[in-house]
């Protein structure tokens, strides 16, 4: 939070109270955007793009940049200053100055691109390299790095990791060579010994293991706000049955 923050101070965005907005527009899809956009944004929100002239009104844009993310064609009616913000990940921003900037995440730091109207760049750090938050001025954008190594996405790819050695091994404790981590094979271990009940109940036995008291989180439902325009549905994806 506090990079973030310090990002969106190199962009000279005031403020104090930090937020963000997904902007999760499908290509081909009917979702459209997630309902944070209908609670953070009023008819004052102000998309700053980084150069000099009045900051847009991001309301009235959100229907054309939805537009322009499915169609190329959409994309010239965008304000010339904001015409590249449909790249967008997210709107980053202080609710208490109704303030925002378009913002791209990447997990490849070379697919990171400058366009018109994006300000940040979210990207990995790597082993080796600089976390600093710095400009870009190639590409205009503030660069913001985010740690990698022991954070969230490689702590949930080595617990799938333990799932499915566990799972080849049968339900026993999988060989060092499948897990050579002490900690990865004591996590089978504790599975191992509780393999003769229900899925569920290990479920409920194993949470307070994960500590959720030092965890703040809020449980809600994140409706869709729909946009004006055209909406395609052209794929259905469902389970394939599989044959033994």
């Amino acid at each position: 939070m506090e990079r973030i923050s310090d990002a969106m101070r190199l962009c000279n965005v005031p403020g104090q109270d930090v937020r963000s907005i997904l902007f999760g527009v499908e290509k081909s899809g009917s979702q459209q955007l997630i309902d944070t956009a209908k609670d953070s944004l009023t008819d004052d929100s102000r998309l700053l793009y980084g150069k000099r002239g009045r900051p847009v009104k991001s309301r009235k844009h959100l229907s054309g940049i939805a537009g322009a993310f499915r169609r190329p064609s959409a994309r010239l009616a965008l304000p010339f200053s904001i015409r590249g913000v449909w790249k967008a990940d997210l709107f980053a921003g202080f609710a208490d100055s109704d303030r925002w900037v378009a913002t791209s995440v990447k997990v490849n730091p070379v697919q990171l691109e400058g366009a018109a109207g994006l300000r940040i760049g979210i990207i990995p750090t790597r082993q080796g390299g600089t976390d600093m938050v710095r400009r870009d001025e190639m590409r205009n954008l503030v660069i913001c790095p985010l740690l990698h190594d022991q954070s969230f996405m490689q702590i949930f790819y080595e617990a799938w990791r333990i799932v499915q050695a566990f799972m080849a091994a049968d339900a026993e404790v999988p060989k060092e060579v499948a897990l050579p981590g002490p900690h990865e094979r004591e996590v089978a271990r504790i599975l191992y010994e509780r393999r003769q009940y229900p899925v569920l109940d290990v479920i409920d036995a194993i949470a307070p293991f994960g500590q959720p008291e030092l965890l703040d989180t809020i449980d809600r439902k994140a409706d869709l706000q729909s946009l004006s325009g055209e909406v395609l549905t052209d794929m259905m994806v469902s389970p394939l049955p599989r044959t033994i």
